[in-house]
């Protein structure tokens, strides 16, 4: 290969996949490989099968709501404690399945996208009524769509029972709803507390995060219709016949009536007028320009050219949202092969590229969430549903390199002597590795020194 043809190897194996691993032959063809993968994808890989699913998750999460409503009210608070307990084991174990699959997977540039997607539709476990079913909801509405169309997987998002209750959907009413008409009935004789309001969290951020993006031109009564179209979308209950759903709708708590979202009607059809909402918003053009930029912020600049962002959109509206025509476009773009090192590697980014670099197929669960939260990007934790920052900023402080700095020395010292970062630098770095960070590893007192040099350099800290 010319240098060249090892920049280009470069940028597929860091800036597209997660990092190279060292026993891995750069790819002849890095673009035809990188579209292979389309092809070559599992949906659940071998990490992700020993993990319970939604409707197990789902099961779990009923069960314990019932018992809490029949025990004594001084058992309430140890039943929950107990669930969430296990909801904590679970969490860590999902974590972990994540960064296995990421550090075993034959198409880590597809493995990036579900990483990419799952942040884009984020939830965040600091609401611990979801800690136990973050996982699920990765395996189950990200990982089966993301070689689909948008609009399937933005549906699949929408009623999985893990944003439902992030973002308080599972008891939102409608103010003229049959139970609400009936509880105010029931407030008004003395009987009972009712039932929840209309809540616009979730089709707040469905307009704002997960389509249109903002001052896009919806309005905040487009945000109004479009929750009082979602009232019904629920989580299923404890009867029989729900056993194994993960999505209910309820009738009882639908808002009647018509509604008109960015001056569109939509009949009064039940659970199905919110779907019918939902598709038409996946299909407009400012939820093509909105999925473009962030494609392109991701895998190419923090300020994407303006030009790709458009090439990109005209992509994503041509083909009615589907996904694989737009990955296609990108790694076509003659901008998404220049200036290796245009993007800095998150903490995750990092990580991964690190423990792929030191030939790691796999990490526990409990060592993955710690390093994650020590680096200060929790697995499914970004705290705001706007998930976490895919810019610089965000990542370069002083205070940031210094951590990494520290798990480089840890990774390193873990690693032991028999790893040279001599033989392994121009490996994990073709084409790339800069002739100071090399005279820096070789100049090195110890072994682990010169891999902690190699993993914190500036070519290993960027894509």
């Amino acid at each position: 290969m010319t240098v060249s043809n090892l920049t280009i190897a470069a940028v597929a194996l860091n800036r597209f996949g997660l990092g190279a691993m060292p026993e891995a032959s750069l790819p002849a063809d890095p673009r035809q490989w990188l579209l292979s993968q389309l092809s070559t994808y599992e949906p659940l890989p071998a990490p992700w099968r020993n993990q319970p699913r939604t409707p197990e998750l789902v099961q779990a999460w009923t069960a314990q709501q019932r018992m809490v409503r029949e025990a004594p009210e001084g058992r309430r608070s140890g039943i929950r404690e107990d669930y969430l307990r296990q909801a904590r084991d679970t969490y860590v174990a999902a974590a972990g399945a994540r960064a296995s699959s990421a550090l075993q997977t034959p198409a880590p540039f597809v493995e990036r996208l579900v990483h990419f997607w799952a942040n884009h539709f984020a939830v965040s476990v600091d609401k611990l009524l979801v800690v136990g079913m973050a996982g699920g909801f990765e395996a189950d509405a990200i990982r089966p769509h993301v070689l689909g169309r948008f609009e399937d997987m933005l549906l699949g998002v929408a009623s999985h029972p893990t944003m439902l209750l992030y973002l308080d959907q599972a008891r939102s009413t409608g103010p003229n709803s049959q139970a609400a008409l009936r509880n105010g009935a029931n407030r008004r004789q003395g009987q009972g507390q009712g039932q929840g309001g209309l809540n616009e969290n979730l089709a707040r951020e469905i307009l704002e995060l997960h389509t249109l993006g903002v001052r896009s031109g919806y309005t905040q009564g487009d945000v109004t219709e479009l929750a009082r179209a979602l009232t019904g979308w629920t989580l299923p209950g404890d009867q029989a016949a729900d056993v194994g759903a993960t999505f209910r709708f309820v009738p009882a708590l639908h808002e009647p009536g018509t509604r008109v979202v960015l001056g569109r009607n939509y009949a009064d059809d039940g659970e199905q007028q919110a779907r019918a909402i939902l598709r038409d918003l996946a299909a407009t053009s400012a939820t093509a320009r909105h999925l473009a930029y962030k494609l392109a912020r991701h895998f190419v600049a923090d300020e994407p050219p303006t030009a790709l962002v458009q090439r990109l959109a005209d992509t994503f509206n041509r083909t009615g949202g589907d996904l694989p025509s737009l990955y296609r476009e990108l790694l076509a773009a003659p901008p998404a092969w220049e200036h290796y090192g245009e993007k800095f590697k998150s903490p995750w980014d990092w990580t991964l590229s690190a423990l792929r670099a030191l030939g790691r197929r796999d990490v526990k669960g409990s060592q993955i969430a710690g390093l994650m939260t020590q680096l200060g990007q929790p697995v499914w934790r970004p705290g705001a549903p706007s998930g976490y920052d895919d810019v610089a900023a965000t990542w370069a402080s002083p205070d940031a390199l210094m951590r990494r700095i520290e798990v480089a020395q840890r990774l390193a010292t873990e690693a032991g002597a028999g790893v040279d970062a001599r033989a392994l630098a121009p490996r994990v770095l073709p084409g790339v590795l800069g002739d100071a960070t090399a005279r820096a590893i070789a100049a090195a007192d110890s072994p682990a020194t010169a891999l902690a040099l190699l993993l914190s350099s500036p070519e290993f800290l960027r894509r």
